[in-house]
């Protein structure tokens, strides 16, 4: 993926979670995180400070839109620190290695699912711990973290299918 198409795909992912997404709440306090898709989407090939880097200004802008005391920052920077290592460990066994971009065609729909799964309950897990910041909640935080995730993993299987299938149509 190109620098023009990662540009348009962070704009287009950030107005998406600010102005529709962080409005509708599933259950009356489930919100999905779509903008986690941008992390996910990214080369495997990214050096660690780019990803990082990358990581701190989408948690920033979504900080920003949302005044949420770094919160996002925060959970986005763990999980593009937790990212390499996540891609590694689904990729490791198969044909792939973890220098493939993630995506349903290059590590295969399961490998891609677990990939998505595990650094979208990572993101959550930090996300509304941060936000609720105390322990005396724990099971609605695990619930809302689980339900969150659930919807979050939806979306982001979506988007990496819609994706594909834009890459697929584009270079025939």
């Amino acid at each position: 993926m190109n620098l023009l198409k990662l540009i348009f795909l962070f704009l287009l992912l950030l107005l998406v979670q600010v102005f529709i997404l962080n409005h509708i709440h599933f259950r009356g306090y489930i919100n999905p995180q779509i903008y986690i898709l941008f992390i996910l989407i990214l080369p495997a090939r990214i050096p660690g400070y780019a990803l990082l880097l990358t990581a701190f200004f989408t948690g920033l802008v979504m900080d920003l839109f949302t005044d949420s005391l770094a919160i996002h920052t925060a959970s986005t920077l763990f999980a593009a620190f937790c990212r390499p290592a996540v891609l590694r460990l689904v990729t490791a066994g198969s044909k792939q290695d973890s220098e493939t971009d993630p995506s349903f065609g290059s590590i295969g729909g399961l490998s891609l699912s677990i990939y998505s799964g595990i650094i979208i309950i990572l993101h959550h897990s930090m996300l509304f711990f941060l936000e609720i910041f105390r322990f005396t909640e724990i099971a609605q935080t695990l619930s809302r973290i689980f339900q969150s995730a659930i919807i979050t993993f939806i979306f982001v299987i979506i988007g990496f299918a819609l994706l594909e299938k834009r890459a697929g149509s584009q270079s025939r």
